[in-house]
């Protein structure tokens, strides 16, 4: 029996006869022993920045479900503190930004990113340690432009946050400041996955959260682009795992995104078609794309997903997840449902 984990057999292009599983967000408050944990951290951050309590919280759903993948417990939003900006998370609010530094600024820092977050680091050591090796550990970062919005549009935006519209105004009223951004960000989260890599992650994964509802001319500019040089430098900087795109909100794009970004795997979202998947499965192996709202209403209508998602997309390479992240409220006897049907529990 090969010890290579599942998920990397499939990224390297085979087709198994169940697909690797692992969910978004599997690590999080759906989980009774999360909870119980994140009580003992003074607040978020420091949770994430504890590699004690976060790899805690990395293998305890590995230990309840068995997937096939774990991914560690960190945040998006690690990189803007690394670069010099206040983080803080608000209970019900969500993630707060003070002031962002000049991208000069930002940019003298970028090279130290990953040392600066050194205990994303040693908490990849400790999972890496405990979990059987025919499991894979993912690291995960991300993208520039989906940072980039949190960092611009601070804690003073209070309209049109869906659609990242302080940002996006950014983008078209000044394109030279926020391409400089963008830049600095593309070193600091190069850096800061080579770390990741270093300490033991078998893949990485960038997550362009806010890919969503772009015109063509800003998609190219702010995620094409940007996801492009990343992917180069984490090569330049030595990085030979995997890696993973996720463009959330873009599955027009997807075809195109799959043969242009030099990615191992696409992630695709819940409204991804069946048949999109199918085509861009036919260029690199895909990750998804299970509704978070139909793993929380079960029942029968889940089973007829799972089956049609393993119908469409199980002949070829194919890791399945979610679309987007576990909700908070998803029952566990769901999840235990769907690992059932698929024959990985």
């Amino acid at each position: 029996m090969s010890t290579t984990p599942s998920l990397i057999r499939v990224l390297q292009g085979e087709t198994l006869e169940r697909p690797p599983v692992w969910f978004m967000r599997q690590a999080g408050r759906y989980l009774p022993e999360y909870r119980a944990l994140r009580a003992e951290a003074p607040d978020f951050i420091a949770f994430c920045l504890n590699p004690e309590m976060a790899a805690e919280a990395t293998l305890q759903p590995m230990r309840r479900f068995g997937f096939d993948a774990a991914i560690v417990f960190a945040d998006i939003l690690l990189i803007p503190q690394a670069l010099g900006q206040d983080v803080w998370f608000e209970t019900g609010e969500g993630p707060k930004l003070g002031l962002m530094p000049s991208p000069g600024a930002m940019a003298e820092k970028a090279e130290a990113a990953g040392s600066h977050l050194y205990q994303v680091g040693e908490t990849l050591s400790r999972v890496r340690a405990e979990l059987e090796p025919e499991r894979a550990l993912i690291g995960f970062a991300g993208a520039p432009w989906t940072v980039a919005t949190y960092m611009l549009d601070g804690h003073h935006n209070t309209i049109g946050k869906g659609e990242r519209a302080t940002a996006r105004s950014y983008a078209y009223s000044d394109p030279d400041k926020v391409g400089a951004v963008l830049d600095a960000l593309v070193e600091a989260t190069a850096r800061y996955l080579k770390m990741q890599a270093d300490a033991g992650a078998d893949a990485l994964k960038i997550f362009e959260s806010w890919a969503e509802g772009l015109p063509d001319d800003l998609f190219e500019r702010l995620v094409m682009k940007p996801h492009q040089k990343l992917v180069a430098r984490v090569r330049e900087l030595g990085v030979t795992v995997p890696l993973i795109g996720f463009p959330r909100g873009s599955a027009l794009h997807a075809e195109r995104y799959a043969r242009e970004v030099d990615v191992q795997g696409v992630a695709l979202d819940t409204a991804c078609s069946l048949e999109r998947g199918r085509e861009v499965q036919k260029i690199k192996p895909i990750q998804g794309a299970l509704d978070p709202l139909l793993l929380r209403a079960g029942g029968k209508a889940l089973d007829a997903r799972v089956d049609q998602l393993m119908e469409a997309w199980g002949a070829r390479p194919w890791i399945f997840n979610l679309g987007h992240g576990i909700l908070p409220d998803v029952p566990i006897d769901h999840v235990e449902r769907v690992l059932k049907r698929l024959g990985a529990q």
